[in-house]
C-alpha cells in the first residue's frame, strides 16, 4: 500500500493521544497543587474526571464513526480536545481544570478508538499483526515517555504541559485529515441510532469470546498502568526519586514494551498467535510473581535500590506489548461489519479497567510498593484464568 508507513505513524500518534493527555502532567500534580490552592488529592482525581468520561464516550465514537466516516469523528473529536487543553492551561482553579480535563476526556478517545478501527480497515492478515503491533507500541510507550516530557515542560511551567497537548492534538488532526483515506465509505456506513447501539452492544455481552479478549486486554495493560498512576508516590515517596528522574521507571517499561511489540510484530505469520498468546502471558505470570517475591525478600533487606523495584515492571511489559496486539485483532474480528463499534467496546474496557484503578485501587495501594507489586499479580491472574476458561471456544486464536 502506498505511504503504508506514513499510514502507520499517524494512526499510532491519534492512539498515543488519550495516554499522552493522562500522564504529561503528573510530574506537576504537587506544584499545580500549589499554583491552584488545591488539596494534591483534589488533583489526583482530575485524572478521574478525565477517565470517566472517555470511557463513556468510547462508547460511541465508534459507532459515531461507522455511522458519519472515521475522518469526520476524528476532525470533530480532535477540535474540542484542543480547545479543552487551553482550558486545562488557564484554568484559574482546580474547579474549573474538572471541567476541561472531562472535556477532553470525552474527546481525547475518538483517536484511539477510531485509529484502531482503521488499522483492520486498512490490512489484513499478518500485516494487520504487524501493523497493529506498531500502534500498540506508540500507545504503550506514550504513557511512559510523557511524564519525562513532563518533567522537561514543568520547567517552563505546568501551563507548558496542557499547551503542548493542544499543539499535539492539532497536528494529529492535520495529519489525519491530510494523509489518512477515508474508509467507511458511504456504502459501508451504519445509521446511528441509540436503539441500533443498544442492540449491537447486546450483541457484543453475549459473545463470550469477545468479552473475555477485550476484558484481557484492559486487566494486563491496567497490570502495568497501575505504576504509571501511583508514579508521583511509587517514584518520590518509596524510592526517593525527584520528578526529573521518572525516566528510571519509564525508560526501561518503554524498553520492554518496544521489545514484546517487536516480538508480536516479527512472530506474525511464523507463530500462531495462539502459542504466542500462551508463551505471553506464561511470562506475564512468572515475572509478576517475581516482581511480589522482590518487595517481600529482596526490598525489605537492601534500601534504596531503586532498579530492583523497576526490572521487573520492564520485564513484564514484553509479555503485556507481545499479546496485546493478537488479542486486539481478535477481539476486532468477531465483529467485522462495525469494527468501529467493536473498537469501541475494546477501548471502553481498558479505559474502565483504568478509571476503577485511578479512583478506586492506586489510592489504596500506593501507601506500599508490596501492595503494587501483589495487584499487578492479581490482575495478570485474572486475565490468565478467563483465557484459560474459554480455551475450549477457540482451540486457536484465528489466524490474524
Amino acid at each position: 500500500m502506498r505511504h503504508s508507513s506514513l499510514l502507520v505513524y499517524v494512526l499510532a500518534a491519534l492512539a498515543a493521544l488519550a495516554p499522552f493527555a493522562i500522564d504529561t502532567y503528573l510530574p506537576a500534580f504537587h506544584v499545580m497543587a500549589a499554583s491552584l490552592q488545591a488539596d494534591p488529592v483534589a488533583i489526583q482525581q482530575s485524572l478521574t474526571f478525565y477517565l470517566l468520561p472517555y470511557a463513556l464516550m468510547t462508547l460511541f465514537h465508534g459507532a459515531i464513526s461507522d455511522a458519519i466516516g472515521r475522518i469526520r469523528t476524528i476532525k470533530w473529536g480532535l477540535t474540542i480536545f484542543v480547545l479543552a487543553s487551553l482550558g486545562c492551561a488557564f484554568a484559574p482553579n482546580v474547579q474549573t481544570l474538572w471541567l476541561f480535563r472531562a472535556l477532553q476526556g470525552a474527546s481525547g478517545g475518538a483517536g484511539n478508538t477510531v485509529a484502531r478501527a482503521m488499522v483492520r480497515d486498512l490490512f489484513s492478515g499478518a500485516q494487520a499483526q504487524k501493523v497493529m503491533a506498531t500502534v500498540q507500541l506508540l500507545f504503550g510507550i506514550a504513557p511512559a515517555v510523557a511524564p519525562i516530557l513532563g518533567g522537561l515542560l514543568l520547567g517552563i511551567h505546568w501551563q507548558a504541559i496542557f499547551i503542548f497537548l493542544a499543539l499535539y492534538a492539532a497536528i494529529s488532526l492535520w495529519a489525519a485529515m491530510r494523509y489518512l483515506p477515508e474508509t467507511m465509505t458511504a456504502d459501508k456506513r451504519v445509521p446511528l441510532s441509540f436503539p441500533g447501539i443498544k442492540d449491537t452492544y447486546l450483541t457484543m455481552l453475549k459473545n463470550g469470546i469477545f468479552l473475555v479478549l477485550i476484558a484481557s486486554l484492559g486487566l494486563n495493560f491496567s497490570a502495568f498502568f497501575i505504576y504509571v498512576l501511583a508514579s508521583p508516590v511509587f517514584l518520590v515517596e518509596h524510592l526517593h526519586l525527584s520528578s526529573q528522574q521518572f525516566g528510571f521507571l519509564f525508560i526501561p517499561t518503554v524498553t520492554g514494551m518496544m521489545i514484546g511489540s517487536w516480538i508480536s510484530r516479527h512472530s506474525a505469520g511464523k507463530i500462531s498467535p495462539t502459542n504466542l498468546l500462551r508463551w505471553s502471558f506464561a511470562w506475564m505470570v512468572v515475572i509478576a510473581a517475581v516482581n511480589v517475591a522482590v518487595q517481600i525478600w529482596v526490598m525489605h533487606a537492601i534500601h534504596h535500590v531503586w532498579w530492583l523495584a523497576i526490572i521487573p515492571i520492564a520485564l513484564f511489559n514484553i509479555g503485556m506489548a507481545a499479546a496485546m496486539p493478537v488479542l486486539s485483532i481478535a477481539a476486532l474480528d468477531c465483529f467485522p461489519k462495525v469494527r468501529g463499534t467493536a473498537a469501541s467496546a475494546q477501548a471502553f474496557m481498558q479505559m474502565l479497567c483504568s478509571t476503577i484503578s485511578s479512583a478506586v485501587i492506586v489510592p489504596l495501594i500506593w501507601d506500599s510498593p508490596l501492595k503494587l507489586a501483589g495487584t499487578m499479580l492479581c490482575m495478570t491472574l485474572l486475565s490468565a484464568g478467563l483465557l484459560w476458561m474459554v480455551r475450549r471456544q477457540f482451540v486457536a486464536v484465528k489466524p490474524v
